[in-house]
């Protein structure tokens, strides 16, 4: 919702150039909705479990390579702009939790063989 402080929270992180910090921005948070209307819909869960799996396990690798940087950032941008939270030792783990989510639910839809019922 607040796009230029998303850009700001990426700047800190200095992985990418100024140039590109919008681009990113812009792709992260419709990748994200995009992922969260898939596993919404239950439509070939499967590889949207995977999918997450993979975003959370990049969000938490970033995360210890700014620590292992020495980066003081106050805010790592997990909760978004307006609950700012700066970068712990534990925020990886944080992500790592997500991972571990979306692996149960990855492993639960292969294990059953067919889609998981998401009707109310």
């Amino acid at each position: 919702m607040d796009f230029q402080g998303f850009v700001e929270v990426l700047s800190t992180y200095r992985f990418f150039p100024d140039w590109g910090l919008w681009l990113v921005a812009i792709g992260i948070t419709s990748l994200e909705w995009v992922l969260a209307l898939w596993l919404l819909s239950g439509w070939r869960i499967e590889s949207g479990a995977l999918i997450a799996l993979i975003l959370y396990g990049l969000y938490a690798a970033g995360l210890v390579i700014t620590l292992l940087r020495g980066l003081d950032l106050p805010n790592c941008g997990c909760y978004g702009v307006f609950f700012p939270q700066p970068l712990r030792w534990y925020s990886p783990l944080e992500d790592l939790v997500l991972v571990g989510m979306c692996y149960a639910l990855w492993l639960s839809v292969r294990k059953s063989g067919r889609p998981i019922d998401t009707s109310f």
